[in-house]
């Protein structure tokens, strides 16, 4: 009864044996079978990475004027508010008389806030200032160049005592970046075969992949701290003034891309 029971034993232990050597076989069959399946589907390749540049040149076909009116020390939130109110408005309307649609002009930044003295350690409220910004958008700037000008002096000449900036840029920039893309790449391919003759290497395949950095552009002009700016406020020497002289000129959109080649 022994012997029979030491037997059976012993076969369990063989079949388990079986199965577990059956089990890794297979787990090494499959293994090798992904490994083989992925060099013949992604096999490794040898790359070269080469960096190309595109620079498009374009004259700005749009402009965005932000200017600003503030109004200090009133004498009450109300006045203030009320004072604030009647000069963009009058702003405004001068802007819309140049032909400006009254949808490119858009105020933002509605502020109201204490003024106060302080003496003695105490502080006093003393008036109150008010402030707003209006955007202004101007088109087909590169067909009239005088109508940011104008704008800008108009506004000027009407309330406007902060003028933040002027921004040219062109309105659909999507076809001069495709343009400034493919000419990275041509470049790039360029640089590649004058590198791969320099290294020896018989030829390059072909393009495996590429990134870009983000489009570059220079379009904006400073104009808070300008000599115009400054003497902006409605007075009668802003009226005086000379009138601004704004030019967007040319400007550049540059794309860099890294292009990675396929070296056989």
């Amino acid at each position: 009864m022994e012997t029979v029971n030491i037997k059976e034993e012993f076969n369990k232990k063989k079949y388990s044996f079986y199965l577990i050597l059956a089990g890794l076989v297979l787990v090494t069959v499959v293994a090798v079978v992904s490994l083989v399946r992925e060099r013949l589907v992604n096999p490794i390749q040898n790359q070269v990475t080469v960096y190309g540049q595109g620079k498009v040149e374009y004259k700005p076909d749009t402009a965005s004027v932000t200017l600003g009116v503030r109004v200090d020390r009133a004498g009450s939130a109300g006045e203030a508010l009320e004072q604030l109110n009647v000069k963009i408005k009058k702003i405004s309307d001068a802007v819309l008389a140049l032909g400006i649609p009254v949808d490119d002009i858009k105020t933002q930044n509605y502020n109201l806030y204490p003024n106060y003295d302080y003496k003695d350690g105490t502080s006093k409220v003393s008036g109150y200032n008010a402030s707003q910004n209006i955007s202004i958008k101007v088109r087909k700037v590169d067909e009239n160049s005088e109508t940011v000008n104008s704008v800008v002096m108009t506004a000027g000449d009407n309330g406007t005592n902060e003028i933040q900036g002027v921004n040219y840029y062109i309105d659909d920039i999507s076809i001069l970046k495709q343009k400034a893309r493919v000419l990275a790449l041509e470049d790039a391919r360029q640089k590649a075969g004058a590198l791969a003759k320099a290294a020896g290497i018989r030829r390059l395949g072909k393009v495996v992949s590429w990134y870009e950095d983000a489009p570059m552009t220079a379009d904006n002009y400073d104009y808070a701290n300008s000599p115009i700016a400054l003497g902006m406020g409605g007075s009668a020497e802003a009226k005086s003034s000379t009138p601004p002289q704004i030019s967007s000129g040319t400007q550049d959109i540059v794309v860099n891309m890294g292009v990675n080649f396929e070296v056989k």
